[in-house]
């Protein structure tokens, strides 16, 4: 059994490939790494299973190597991806890993003769920025890519590659906010952490816990015992309901290690008001059910950290202010800082995550003026925020979301397409295929083709991100119903913003 994987060095891949090396069933790892200190100091730590483990050095959007990493493996698990901050400061690493990879990937499996089963990693950055209106999502929910998002925008462009691409036996996994040994240092290294909104919808899952859910995904059909009607040629949310938080909470719960909290070293306007992404899964329940891999709670993390890292107790002596002016503060002058775009009068990012400098000017300076959900506190007043917690709250989706998928009849099809704004082009629908090509028209008159499933279950629908490095959803929801259901519950119906990415990669509003 040979089990082929991309991104074996990064977060998720770590944790997976550890999992993997437990199998007795795997007799091969094969890695595509490049040549360099990370991928040699990865085989170094796993010596004991260098008989095991077979490195092809290259780039995922090499033809050549990723037949030699397909060819003869039985599974390929692709993890590659370039994610903030480096896909913000190197856009062209991210478009090569997180877009052209895939179809290289894909391709390559298809010249083996489609043997080999793929599972591939997408990301709830899909899914765009929530609140407390709609914190609740489910595969299926539209992909309203928050702008400037390159990350999730390219894994978008890359998940459809997949879910179009014919194969026989594959399967997305969109991974959730995912808690890794190293996330408290390399969070305070860069201004992305203040894009993360305080009332954002998290639901956190672990690295180790992601790479055991992959590895009994392949014990499962190793052993002929996976329920494959259920699993292959189909798209899940990968989450934890015992770790629904928001984001105030995930940074209070990393500052506790330190002896401080959030409100010792964040004001409430460091930090974005919109334009995020994160929510609670009410279909995360799925994977677990198939594969019983959840264990790990977030306080069982930040205990496991804690104890392998007593240097962070050592902090609580160290006056809080201290750490602020040279930990927290330091980092409002880094590119990814919202003060670092309102010094640069960076109109287009202030207006996508603030609605402008206007109103950023207006977010409170108090934490007492400052409504916070985990406190029980909306922007309309009082909230209850445990029942928030257990509420769900389903979208607008053009049909009969509960239908089975052996009941989907054209009607459905059309239905999907008009509340869109757009129509259905082809003429006839066998019921129940889910997988067969049809063809679409966007509102715009756009024409494009894809299967059923990847539009009705996966949420897809094509738009001008899917072939420009921009955003118009501002536009589109005017007309489309099912973008409106979840895009207005942050922006104004007034908006009508088109913000793109130029030639540079430099932000732009029109």
């Amino acid at each position: 059994m040979i089990v082929a994987v991309t991104g074996a060095t990064g977060n998720m891949g770590t944790y997976t490939v550890d999992e993997i090396l437990k199998m007795p069933e795997v007799k091969k790892v094969r890695i595509l790494g490049h040549k360099g200190k990370k991928t040699k100091e990865f085989i170094k730590k796993r010596r004991d299973f260098s008989q095991r483990i077979e490195v092809v050095y290259g780039t995922i959007v090499s033809e050549e190597d990723c037949l030699k990493l397909v060819s003869g493996a039985d599974y390929v698990i692709n993890m590659a991806a370039v994610i903030p901050p480096a896909s913000d400061k190197h856009p062209e690493a991210a478009i090569e890993a997180n877009e052209k990879g895939p179809e290289t990937l894909v391709n390559a499996i298809k010249a083996v003769g489609g043997h080999p089963k793929l599972i591939h990693i997408s990301t709830v950055g899909l899914y765009g920025n929530r609140n407390h209106i709609h914190p609740f999502g489910r595969v299926g929910d539209p992909l309203l890519i928050s702008p400037f998002d390159l990350y999730a925008l390219t894994k978008m462009r890359g998940e459809f590659t997949v879910l179009e691409s014919g194969l026989e036996n594959w399967a997305v996994i969109r991974q959730t906010a995912m808690l890794y040994d190293e996330m408290l240092m390399k969070n305070v290294s860069d201004g992305l952490m203040f894009h993360t909104c305080f009332n954002a919808p998290l639901e956190w899952a672990t690295g180790r816990d992601s790479g055991r859910l992959i590895a009994n995904i392949l014990r499962r059909d190793i052993k002929g015992e996976l329920d494959e009607k259920n699993f292959w040629k189909k798209c899940f949310n990968l989450g934890m309901e015992k770790n629904r938080i928001t984001g105030y909470e995930t940074l209070d719960d990393g500052f506790r290690l330190i002896g401080g909290n959030v409100e010792n070293f964040f004001r409430p306007d460091y930090n974005s008001m919109r334009n995020f992404h994160g929510l609670w899964f009410s279909d995360g329940w799925k994977l677990e059910e198939l594969f019983r891999y959840q264990s790990e709670t977030l306080k069982d993390f930040w205990n496991g950290v804690k104890k392998k890292n007593p240097v962070f107790g050592l902090a609580k002596l160290v006056p809080k202010k201290l750490i602020k002016k040279l930990v927290i503060d330091r980092l409002l002058g880094d590119s990814n800082s919202p003060y670092y775009w309102k010094k640069r009068g960076d109109r287009a990012r202030m207006t996508a995550y603030f609605k402008g400098e206007e109103e950023f000017e207006k977010t409170p300076k108090s934490w007492n003026d400052f409504p916070l959900l985990c406190k029980g506190r909306s922007p309309e007043g009082n909230i209850d925020y445990d029942e928030l917690r257990k509420k769900d709250t389903p979208l607008f989706y053009g049909f009969d979301f509960d239908k089975d998928d052996s009941d989907i009849d054209i009607n459905d099809l059309r239905s999907v397409a008009e509340a869109h704004g757009g129509r259905l082009l082809s003429d006839s629908f066998e019921t129940g295929d889910m997988y067969s090509p049809v063809r679409w028209e966007t509102q715009d008159g756009e024409e494009f083709t894809a299967n059923p499933y990847t539009v009705l279950r996966c949420g897809h629908w094509y738009n001008i991100a899917y072939r420009k490095y921009a955003w118009d959803f501002d536009r589109l929801s005017k007309k489309d119903r099912i973008f409106a259901s979840a895009w207005y519950d942050s922006h104004d119906t007034d908006e009508d913003h088109f913000y793109y990415f130029d030639e540079n990669f430099e932000a732009g509003m029109k």
